[in-house]
Formats: structure tokens, C-alpha cells, sequence
């Protein structure tokens, strides 16, 4: 007898639960039917109709004729211009910021930069490791003002810190403070 229940317990007890939920479900709908049944009402008490007295008019109800506005004219004023909001100004052409004429660098091996973030800050004119690596606090206000989605990115992930292994080319203490690249 232990042996079956050790076998087939669980599916016992999962049975039980099974039917004392369903007598719980069908003892509440029983009470709600009771409950829900229409009161008897008493049977309608006979009213004689009560009738109201006709009253005749001599004479019709005179009839107002139409009035017939005359067409206004509305000058159309011209629409005004849309507001073009200006492109996004590069970052202000400080030494630490501005972009040298070679080959950008590959932004995405800073940690916490991907894609997206990548692509927004080449849009800002932030191409190199250098330029990063010189920002000063003005700077760091300035891009972050422009992240968006990403604000405080720069300050979180260290990004100044990294920029200056990455630009010096020390790529071992790079990996050795912020990982694999």
C-alpha cells in the first residue's frame, strides 16, 4: 500500500484539488441561482384609463417663411511656415573634441558603447579615442546633454578612462581593468 502511494501521490493529490475545486465552483453557482430568481409580483390592480379632453383650434398655426442668408466670403490667409528645427550642431570645437582628419577609431571596443550609442556619437562629431580621452567636465555636460536615451553613460562606464588606454594603445591594461575587449 506505501509502495502505491509513493507511486501515484502526487496524481492523488492533484485529483483531490481537482474535485474540491469544481464542488466549490458548483456550490457557489447553485446560491447565486437561488439568489437570482425573480420575487413574486402581485398581480396589476385594474386603473380606470384616464382620458384627456380634446380641445379644438380654430384657426392654423401660421407658418414662418425661410430667411436665405447671403453667402460669406473667408479670405484665406496663408499658412504659416513650418519651424524647421536646426540639425544637431556638432560639439564645440575644443582641442579635446575636435575630430583629426585621419581614420575614426572604433568606438564600439568602449565598454557600454554599442550600436546605437556608437552611431549617435559619430552624428556628435566624436570619432576618436583622443577626443574622449580630453574631455573635461564642460565637455562631458555638453555630449551628455545630447545622449538622449543614454544620458550619464559617459560618467557610469568610465568612458574618458578607457578612451585613454585605448588611445595610448595599451590594450593589456585595458583588458586587465575593464576585461576582454
Amino acid at each position: 500500500m506505501q509502495e502505491f502511494f509513493m507511486d501515484y501521490g502526487l496524481w492523488l493529490l492533484i485529483a483531490l484539488l481537482v474535485v474540491i475545486g469544481l464542488v466549490f465552483l458548483l456550490s457557489g453557482k447553485g446560491k447565486s441561482a437561488v439568489a437570482e430568481a425573480p420575487a413574486p409580483v402581485a398581480p396589476p390592480v385594474a386603473a380606470e384609463p384616464v382620458v384627456a379632453p380634446l380641445v379644438a383650434t380654430p384657426d392654423p398655426v401660421p407658418v414662418a417663411e425661410p430667411v436665405i442668408a447671403e453667402p460669406v466670403v473667408v479670405e484665406e490667409t496663408p499658412a504659416p511656415a513650418p519651424v524647421v528645427e536646426p540639425a544637431p550642431a556638432p560639439i564645440p570645437a575644443s582641442p579635446a573634441v575636435a575630430a583629426p582628419s585621419d581614420g575614426a577609431d572604433d568606438l564600439l571596443k568602449l565598454k557600454g558603447v554599442g550600436p546605437k550609442l556608437g552611431a549617435l556619437l559619430t552624428e556628435l562629431g566624436v570619432t576618436r579615442y583622443a577626443q574622449i580621452a580630453g574631455w573635461s567636465d564642460s565637455d562631458i555636460a555638453a555630449i551628455d546633454a545630447k545622449l538622449g536615451n543614454f544620458k550619464g553613460r559617459p560618467v557610469r562606464d568610465q568612458w574618458i578612462d578607457q578612451a585613454k588606454y585605448l588611445a595610448a594603445g595599451d590594450i593589456a591594461g585595458f583588458e586587465a581593468k575593464y576585461g576582454k575587449i
